[in-house]
């Protein structure tokens, strides 16, 4: 019999279960306002504030229905806000606030610990060696898309 493999569906469990460990953790450092889909969202602006909207799609691999909801949510929660580009009034850049500003370094601590427990028992090259097969995987994904 030849064995299947699993990587997809491991992957899918492993999103779960981080998600739903990583919410719970949010919740006990008194972050109630954001979940790891939104944290996502910020995650990337805290890279790139002011970039537009197309481009954090891409960047957070989120559909633009799911993105408008998120972002509106955002928005209105005080973490972030849209403007017109300067260049092409077509465009829409999302920019940080203050709000945002303060809660980063805390958002930051909770990922920070999730990723010690994804990593424990880990040496760093097989941390470095499993997010490059990560990689890798998501760039087949994305071909294929």
């Amino acid at each position: 019999m030849i064995k299947q493999r699993q990587g997809g569906f491991l992957i899918s469990k492993i999103h779960q279960l981080s998600g739903r460990i990583f919410t719970r953790m949010l919740k006990e450092h008194g972050i109630h306002e954001i979940n790891p889909a939104q944290g996502r969202i910020l995650f990337v602006l805290w890279q790139n504030d002011g970039i537009s909207i197309n481009d954090l799609a891409k960047e957070t691999s989120l559909g633009k229905s799911t993105m408008t909801s998120m972002l509106d949510r955002l928005e209105n929660s005080g973490f972030l806000r849209r403007e017109p580009s300067k260049e092409d009034r077509r465009q829409i850049h999302i920019w940080r606030t203050e709000k945002d500003k303060s809660f980063q370094k805390k958002y930051i601590g909770v990922s920070e610990e999730i990723t010690e427990i994804f990593y424990r028992g880990f040496s760093e090259s097989e941390r470095n060696r499993f997010e490059s097969y990560l990689v890798r995987l998501f760039e087949n994904l994305k071909k294929y898309e």
